[in-house]
């Protein structure tokens, strides 16, 4: 392992519609993006937030472009399109990592048995909330676990960061500022976290009685929970998955009474669990999003 983990770069969380995942993300008091369009039929709506990292609603743009690019070979797209066979339009599909070598990456997955695919580079056109344009491009090195078919890792080198001010994409209606947290359920949580803690490039911290399995990233944490674990911290409920799933996002929030408002207003429905406020997933919002108050 290195010097440091590997920092959060985003999340994915595919939708059958991004005009569905607009329209829910706003209401929930976030600023979304401009659509992105990638170069083998998937499209995004991305919210960017403070600390640097992002949420990926990801929608499939042109169907045929998606099922030929998979059939070339192209893991991204194979595996959001199996994602979707097997859990339906909305989801929570994978974690991605920042890094400086997708190569090298790639290498130590294929050594530990844990190959999600081969290495993807790409670039694709960016537009900021001005209109301003560039060009972004990325190489990715993916990895994943065949005992857990519904989530898959990557690792995101950015190769070319296009010059566009991001700074008013950043600033949202409830006060988030970045992710302190994504939990993953399994009925045996220990047992993903070989997965967990290579893409992160972290080591697991083995839990003390009833406590999550805890892989901590540079700029936040993956906690590993059972299904018990899942209701008694979050008040969701597991629906008896076997495999590992990719359920909830903690947001770090300045004000829970202002997010309640915003809610309240949209006609969303929350509820309280430990001083946090819980969202469960609904349509164009495929993951539980938690809020927490931090000054």
């Amino acid at each position: 392992m290195n010097a440091e983990p590997r920092p959060l770069d985003h999340l994915v969380l595919p939708t059958a519609s991004l005009e569905t995942a607009r329209a829910r993300l706003t209401a929930l008091g976030f600023t979304v993006a401009p659509v992105g369009v990638h170069p083998f039929g998937t499209a995004n709506a991305c919210v960017f937030l403070a600390d640097g990292t992002y949420l990926e609603p990801l929608a499939v743009a042109d169907e045929r472009q998606a099922r030929e690019a998979a059939r070339q070979g192209n893991a991204f797209v194979a595996r959001d399109a199996a994602y979707r066979y097997r859990q339906g339009g909305d989801g929570f599909s994978a974690l991605v990592f920042g890094t400086q070598d997708a190569r090298d990456d790639d290498l130590t997955f294929r050594r530990e048995g844990m190959s999600g695919g081969e290495i993807l580079d790409f670039s694709r056109p960016f537009t900021d909330a001005a209109g301003n344009t560039g060009e972004a491009s990325f190489r990715l090195a993916f990895a994943a676990d065949l005992r857990a078919p519904d989530i898959f890792f990557f690792t995101c080198q950015r190769i070319g960061v296009p010059k566009v001010d991001r700074a008013s994409l950043q600033s949202h209606r409830n006060g988030v500022t970045g992710i302190v947290r994504v939990v993953l359920s399994a009925s045996r949580p220990f047992d993903f976290a070989p997965i967990v803690s290579m893409a992160a490039d972290a080591p697991p911290v083995e839990p003390a009685a009833g406590q999550a399995v805890r892989v901590a990233a540079r700029n936040m944490v993956v906690d590993l929970v059972d299904d018990a674990g899942l209701e008694e911290r979050y008040g969701l409920d597991a629906a008896g998955h076997t495999g590992l799933q990719a359920r909830a996002v903690c947001f770090a929030a300045t004000d829970l009474a202002r997010i309640a408002g915003l809610l309240g207003d949209a006609g969303i429905s929350y509820h309280m669990k430990d001083s946090r406020l819980v969202v469960p997933p609904a349509s164009g919002q495929g993951a539980a999003f938690v809020f927490e108050e931090i000054s």
